[in-house]
Order: C-alpha cells, then structure tokens, then sequence
C-alpha cells in the first residue's frame, strides 16, 4: 500500500468499511442472503467476484474509447459472461463439489449489480490500473461482508468452520445442556443472514455517524 497514491489507497480501502457495497451500498443482498450458511462457499464467492469484477473492469477501461455507447451494456453483459464462465469451469475443474453447492449462483455474478454499477461508474470513465484497484476495492468489500456473515452462520449454525467442528456438541446432564454447545437452527436460514448483515451496519453507524441518514 505504500507504493500507491493516496487517491489509489482510497480506491482499495474505501469500500472496504465507508463506502462498502452491502452494508452502505446496499449492493449485491440476493447472493450475501444465499451462498453464506458455510464459510466455504462465502469464501469462494469472494474471490470469484474479485476475479470478475478485477479483471472485468481492466478490459472495460480498455474497450472504453472504442465502445459504441448504444451498445455498451451487451459489451459489459459479454464481459461479465465470459468471465463468469471461466471461473465456473475452474471451479469445476478444481472443486467440484463445492462448485455444484453453489450451482446457480456462481452464474448469477452475471447480473450482480455492484460489477455492472463499477463498469458504468467507473471503469468506463478511468484507465485500467485505477480500474483494477476499483474492481479489487468494492469486490473486497463485498466479498469481506460475506466472510463475516459466513463465518458467524456456519459456527454458530453448525458449530463448524470450513467443515471442521469448533463447538463442542451438547452433553446431556440431568435434562439440562452444560458443557457443550446446541447448534442454532436458526442461523442457517437465509432471514438470519439478513438479521446478522443488519448487526454489522448498525454497528458500522455507531462507529461513523456520518453514515447516519437524515
């Protein structure tokens, strides 16, 4: 980071707590509410929007002088498609199981808002290098909100962090639980990765009041 200009700093940084796609953005919800009951699955969704959303807007800055501008969303649509298709073939090829988890969804990139929001906002009107760090900033972002929420549903739903037991199951004494820990049921139901992305922009808030609207 101490090679990159302030302004290139902020590209990365930014979206990562004040300007975070999910939490300030309100970007990106429908996936952050389907793929995160195990941490796994929010962690590979991560870093393949990162590639995506990177790379995409590397070859939209790229193509931005040369796009006719009445086509230009079926270029992006394009880009995005063929991006999102290699990733899915790489996760096949590397992780299969994972990959028919997350099925459908690993295509869905495709109409992920926050990576058509990036080219139009940004990667259309700047060179590729601010591109990419603008791609890697906001797709971290996205992608850190995830982890979170991930994280919290699989241990606490499941008692598990990428599959391997961290809570100890319940021991039965006397009718009652001690010593042990009950899975919440609850926490692998998608409301509740509403509830736990509402926990974190509140706690956002009462860290930056500015972020408080009127």
């Amino acid at each position: 980071m101490a090679l990159l200009s302030r302004k290139e700093r902020n590209l990365v940084l930014d979206p990562l707590t004040d300007d975070n796609p999910i939490t300030v953005q309100v970007l990106g919800i429908c996936s952050a509410l389907a793929i995160t009951a195990e941490l796994k699955a929010s962690v590979v969704m991560a870093v393949s929007v990162i590639a995506v959303l990177a790379v995409g807007n590397v070859v939209i800055s790229l193509l931005r002088n040369v796009i006719p501008n009445k086509i230009r969303i079926i270029v992006q649509l394009v880009v995005i498609a063929a991006l999102v298709i290699l990733v899915d073939l790489i996760l096949k090829a590397f992780a299969f199981e994972l990959s028919k988890q997350l099925s459908v969804f690993i295509g869905l990139i495709i109409t992920n808002c926050i990576i058509m929001g990036r080219f139009e906002a940004f990667a259309l009107g700047n060179n590729p290098w601010h591109s990419f760090l603008d791609g890697i900033g906001n797709a971290g972002g996205y992608g850190l909100i995830l982890i979170i929420v991930g994280f919290f549903r699989e241990l606490l739903g499941f008692g598990t962090l990428f599959g391997y037991k961290v809570l100890g199951d319940p021991i039965e004494k006397t009718g009652l639980y001690a010593l042990g820990y009950e899975n919440n049921g609850f926490m692998v139901l998608s409301p509740m990765a509403l509830i736990v992305i509402g926990i974190i922009i509140w706690v956002q808030r009462i860290k930056n009041k500015e972020l408080i609207e009127d």
